[in-house]
């Protein structure tokens, strides 16, 4: 097999790896079932870095260890992982695939988030009923008030958090040596530090407010 191609085979086991601590170490409930987890952000660093393939072969590899090990939720739970992943990383990493700078990362992250946000609420109506063993009527009601916001809050987070990480990501497995070496390191650009800025007053307003539903 060729070295490049172990190369990503390693670092895709390493981001899974990483992907199922963030859910074993870092689950924070916010409303019914659903809890927060930093998993989507770790499996989209992987896609922009990887590729798109790499991180959904990720995403199926993750939700089907959580779900023999820690998850309470089972194939449901496992199939709306994937489903919820799936659909966030992919405009990013398919359009960061086609297109390597700054700005498409951001709007791929961004259109995944509000695809994923609105693909969700279509699975919720149609899957959380089973799980729930509840009339598709009252998941019908629970729509807007708790599942729009949560997956819109989930999905801001997440890609505040993927932007904020991938710079020192990268850098961090290029001196590693599991990515090869830039040819010159450029100063960060006024928009790079902006969206820095950005998502850090992003992390830090949403923390806030997962303190407060939690308090």
């Amino acid at each position: 097999m060729h070295n490049s191609k172990i190369l990503k085979l390693t670092l895709a086991a390493l981001f899974s790896a990483i992907a199922f601590l963030t859910v074993f170490l870092f689950r924070i409930p916010v409303v019914l079932f659903l809890k927060y987890e930093a998993k989507d952000a770790v499996i989209a660093l992987e896609a922009l870095i990887l590729g798109p393939w790499y991180a959904v072969i990720t995403s199926f590899v993750v939700s089907l260890i959580e779900m023999v090990t820690i998850s309470g939720t089972g194939p449901i739970g496992a199939v709306m992982n994937v489903l919820s992943t799936v659909t966030y990383i992919l405009p990013a990493a398919l359009l960061y695939k086609r297109k390597k700078t700054l700005p498409t990362a951001v709007t791929g992250l961004v259109l995944g988030a509000v695809i994923m946000t609105a693909g969700m609420l279509l699975w919720n109506y149609l899957i959380t009923p089973w799980y729930m063993e509840t009339p598709r009527e009252v998941v019908a009601d629970m729509l807007l008030p708790y599942f729009l916001p949560f997956n819109l809050l989930k999905g801001i987070l997440n890609t505040a958090v993927t932007l904020l990480l991938y710079k020192p990501i990268m850098n961090v497995l290029r001196k590693a040596g599991l990515l090869p070496k830039s040819d010159a390191q450029k100063p960060q650009s006024n928009l790079a530090i902006t969206i820095n800025i950005i998502a850090v007053i992003v992390i830090a307003i949403a923390a806030v407010v997962l303190i407060l539903i939690n308090a």
